[in-house]
């Protein structure tokens, strides 16, 4: 686990799994061997995300998940500028040319229980280390939706239509979205697509990790 000097203790060190290159150019997936520069996943090949790039620091793992449960909702805020410096290492060539930082929003309800959105968190640290101006509100949760947690891909993508809007006049700017975990990618998409909506230039996404299908 972190400890008092924002590291991981020797043990989870040994058992950490940074993503590094190579990998997918647009959705960040890991490929398993060396491919050329530019290289797409299959997923991607087929279909490209409307978001340019995702990067995440971790595959979603047993240590990464009880790092991030932790944090999530084990109070344990004092994570968030751990995580942020390593999201920025991930993350360096999305923030170069971004014009700003925004979280995916929570809805009140979800607010008000949790008491803070881990993803806001996330932006302000990392707006913090780069100097990006953060803007915690450009995206709302307009309805409350049921826990994406046991839904399938499609299920969510139908949860979550209508659900969120820009707040903010946006034109010809580049937005960088950040978010804990990227599981099916269906509230990233929700959020990419309204941002590309109300006149992003482009939408880049970083994680703290993301889900590997098998």
């Amino acid at each position: 686990m972190v400890g008092e000097h924002k590291t991981l203790c020797q043990d989870c060190w040994e058992e950490a799994c940074f993503i590094t290159a190579p990998f997918c150019k647009s959705c960040g997936l890991p490929f398993e061997y060396d491919v050329p520069d530019g290289a797409l996943c299959l997923n991607c090949a087929r279909l490209r995300p409307p978001f340019v790039a995702a990067r995440a620091v971790f595959p979603y793992d047993d240590l990464s998940r009880d790092l991030i449960l932790a944090f999530k909702h084990g109070d344990r805020c004092d994570l968030a500028p751990t995580f942020a410096g390593w999201m920025v290492r991930s993350a360096q060539d999305l923030l170069e040319k971004s014009d700003l930082i925004t979280p995916v929003p929570l809805h009140w309800r979800r607010l008000s229980k949790r008491r803070y959105n881990q993803a806001a968190l996330l932006a302000y640290e990392m707006a913090n280390i780069t100097g990006l101006p953060y803007h915690p509100q450009l995206l709302k949760r307009t309805r409350h939706t049921p826990s994406q947690g046991t839904l399938s891909k499609t299920a969510r993508q139908k949860n979550l239509q209508g659900a969120i809007k820009v707040t903010e006049e946006i034109k010809g700017q580049t937005i960088l979205l950040v978010d804990d975990v990227l599981t099916t990618g269906a509230t990233i998409l929700a959020c990419t697509q309204q941002l590309l909506r109300a006149g992003a230039k482009e939408v880049r996404v970083i994680t703290i990790a993301r889900v590997i299908q098998t």
